[in-house]
């Protein structure tokens, strides 16, 4: 995501390389590339000048180090007027309440409903909540259906009223059943809306009235730039909701709603979806994301998505393993097997400095990119892959027809696997734990 932003703004910084200070001059060429990449983002004309006049006064009267180079404050000051624009800190959503409610509005073809199982997941799973989603989206004949599919796919149920057509009635019985059976919170999904639409805005003005939400979620398509700004004030003019959610930002995303909304709204950006799996639904982080709009990566981020899939049992059992030289290919399958629930493998690199500029070009499939390995080592007995140093040549003949590859691929899952045992051992006599201590985790 913001490829494009994260080149024009890396070429804008380079006017000051070189540069022994900054000048009036200088930083004025330097901004003019600023603004002009922002507004190629779609950001706003008003809050690109805005945010380029606020970086302007805080580089010229800012006191430069003199072991800092001009275009090194340049950044850092660009990237905490970045943070500063889309919110700065992350915001919580409140799902306090017997029952919380949330309810998810937004225009059609946004990505509500799928933000909806996606939201039911995230709570079940990092809140260990209780979820009960409403299908009170009775406008698009196929919504209820796909809500249902969703909830299975998160192991979460889906309260439905057959025939009935008014979503105030399905939402009153949906939080009622929870009220009664002991769900912690019920998420509503609404019809589609255009924002110019008098009696579907007042319908949803109703709804909000009616189930008095403790949250409520405008679902933008992170897509559709300024359009999406403007719809989210009219909608916020009218329902004063809580907080954004970003959807599609795996997608060709320019930034522009992202970076205007905030200020547009006054409301924070809450959560994005970076994907079509269930998974894939992240708390924002304004200061991440500027880093990572800056090309410095998002390791914070990278190291809790593996929180998630390695519990402390693993970690300790894995070490020990390293420690005495006994890493297996049974190992290296298994921490496979983690790495891909952890996501996109893209997306997981990207968050690593400069690799964001380093992928962009590159397609990366997670299935082609696993599966001929995971075939040649399941074409491998239990005993070679616990003893991959018996592994000859009649061996790999056989491991390679087993699991249509070649001898040379064979050989080079070998050397990979030998080349990855080394590099984790280095981890071994504290390194890893000193990196997490670094980004704020225990051990």
């Amino acid at each position: 995501m913001f490829e494009n932003l994260s080149e024009k703004l890396e070429r804008s910084f380079k006017i000051l390389k070189g540069e022994g200070k900054i000048t009036e001059i200088n930083i004025a060429e330097s901004l003019k590339e600023v603004r002009r990449a922002l507004l190629d983002a779609d950001v706003s004309y008003k809050i690109a000048k805005q945010f380029c006049e606020d970086v302007k006064q805080k580089a010229i009267g800012s006191d430069v180090l003199t072991a800092v180079k001009p275009q090194q404050m340049i950044i850092k000051i660009v990237r905490d007027e970045l943070a500063e624009l889309m919110g700065s800190d992350s915001s919580e959503l409140n799902v306090k309440g017997n029952p919380g409610v949330i309810l998810v509005c937004g225009l059609n073809g946004s990505g509500k409903t799928t933000l909806s199982g996606k939201l039911g997941l995230f709570l079940k799973s990092k809140k260990n909540a209780k979820v009960l989603l409403a299908a009170c989206d009775t406008f698009r004949p196929a919504a209820i259906d796909q809500l249902k599919v969703l909830g299975e796919q998160a192991g979460v149920p889906v309260y439905t009223e057959e025939g009935e057509k008014d979503p105030i009635k399905i939402a009153r019985a949906a939080i009622a059943k929870a009220k009664a059976e002991g769900y912690g919170i019920v998420i509503i999904d609404t019809a589609g809306r255009l924002a110019v639409d008098d009696e579907l805005m007042n319908e949803i003005s109703a709804l909000h009235s009616t189930v008095n939400p403790t949250e409520t979620l405008f679902v933008v398509d992170a897509m559709t730039g300024q359009d999406a700004v403007e719809t989210a004030r009219i909608f916020n003019e009218r329902l004063n909701f809580d907080g954004v959610v970003l959807t599609k930002m795996d997608g060709d995303t320019r930034g522009g709603a992202a970076l205007s909304i905030k200020a547009i709204t006054g409301k924070p950006i809450k959560l994005i979806s970076t994907g079509e799996k269930l998974e894939a639904l992240d708390v924002f982080h304004p200061q991440r994301v500027a880093d990572r709009i800056l090309g410095m990566g998002d390791v914070v981020s990278l190291v809790e998505k593996a929180q998630e899939q390695f519990d402390e049992k693993q970690a300790r059992e894995l070490s020990k393993k390293l420690a005495k030289d006994q890493f297996t290919l049974q190992d290296f399958y298994d921490q496979i097997q983690q790495v891909r629930k952890m996501g996109d493998i893209k997306e997981l690199a990207g968050m690593l400095p400069g690799m964001d500029k380093a992928l962009k070009d590159v397609d990366i499939d997670n299935d082609k990119a696993f599966k001929k390995t995971e075939a040649i080592i399941l074409s491998m007995t239990p005993y070679e892959r616990t003893h991959p140093d018996i592994i000859t040549g009649s061996r790999r003949k056989r491991i390679a027809d087993g699991s249509g590859s070649t001898i040379v691929e064979v050989n080079r899952l070998l050397k990979q696997f030998e080349n990855t045992r080394k590099m984790m051992k280095s981890f071994v006599g504290g390194k890893f734990q000193q990196m997490m201590k670094r980004h704020g985790f225990r051990k």
